[in-house]
């Protein structure tokens, strides 16, 4: 059974015991507290497939924090403009929090 639940403006497909990083959800969540997703978007069932319209009716999805703070892969952003000696250098890593799965209820 999975399901396929918004998170913080993305979709991603949830399993029970499957990991995800989704965008940092705040300091206030701390290691092994439980989130709960409400905004189911498609549930299947074993081939039993239900589309909300726009969300299904009951259906959430139960995640456990696993780190609350993970920095993604550094990103190097440079510009630059030919013969006008501009060249800036910048540098970004993304926060993430990881969570673990541990029910999807439809």
């Amino acid at each position: 059974m999975y399901a396929i639940v918004e998170i913080q403006g993305q979709q991603f497909r949830a399993e029970a015991g499957k990991n995800l990083f989704v965008h940092y959800l705040g300091s206030e969540k701390q290691e092994g507290e439980t989130v709960e997703f409400t905004k189911v978007l498609l549930v299947d069932a074993d081939g039993a497939v239900t589309v909300g319209a726009p969300t299904v009716e009951g259906a959430k999805v139960i995640c456990e924090v696993k780190t609350p703070l993970v920095k993604g892969e550094h990103v190097i952003v440079f510009k630059k403009k030919r013969r006008k000696g501009y060249r800036r250098l910048n540098g970004h890593r993304q926060q993430f929090t990881q969570l673990v799965i541990k029910d999807v209820i439809a």
